[in-house]
């Protein structure tokens, strides 16, 4: 061997585990990466299809349980702003005559009447379309009797309530 010639240096295995080790961090960090975007961009639908849920979920709004002579439960009545209906519910078996009708009233703290509308008859649920301002100054709801189509507007009841209930305004 000649001086000039050289033996070749010993392979450093030490410096090729250090590229390895880096070229393997550089891909799980890739990895790492591309998962939490898309863990984000999931949890950003899945937020958007729960707002989405809740939106169409009914909120009430206002609640009141009217009560008969008795001081039973006779309806309830529920307010969702969202589609300004006033449902009502009977909870009780009775029914308007052939020649009736169920007529909706909102009271003022005075006591006044304000006609809300003719129930539908024979149903046990139905839906009265109601401004969200006339049930904010309303205190309570009452149901009477009427013949058949209910009283004219702006005009009172002809005949007592037959069931009476304080309106609620429920926090949302």
């Amino acid at each position: 061997m000649n001086e000039t010639e050289q033996a070749p240096k010993p392979y450093n295995w030490s410096l090729q585990r250090w590229r390895l080790a880096t070229i393997f961090s550089l891909i799980l960090l890739s990895v790492a990466t591309a998962t939490i975007f898309s863990m984000g961009e999931q949890f950003k639908a899945q937020i958007e299809h729960m707002q989405a849920k809740l939106k169409s979920a009914p909120q009430i709004k206002y609640i009141a349980v009217l009560m008969d002579d008795k001081h039973a439960p006779a309806q309830l009545i529920t307010f969702d702003p969202q589609d300004n209906y006033l449902q009502v519910q009977r909870l009780n078996d009775v029914m308007e005559g052939r020649e009736d009708s169920m007529q909706l009233w909102a009271l003022d703290d005075s006591g006044r009447p304000l006609s809300l509308g003719v129930l539908t008859p024979k149903l046990k649920t139905a839906q009265v379309k109601v401004s969200e301002k006339v049930l904010a100054q309303a205190v309570g709801l009452a149901i009477s009797v009427e013949e058949r189509g209910g009283v004219e507007p702006d005009h009172p009841p002809r005949l007592p309530f037959l069931y009476t209930g304080t309106l609620i305004k429920k926090a949302l």
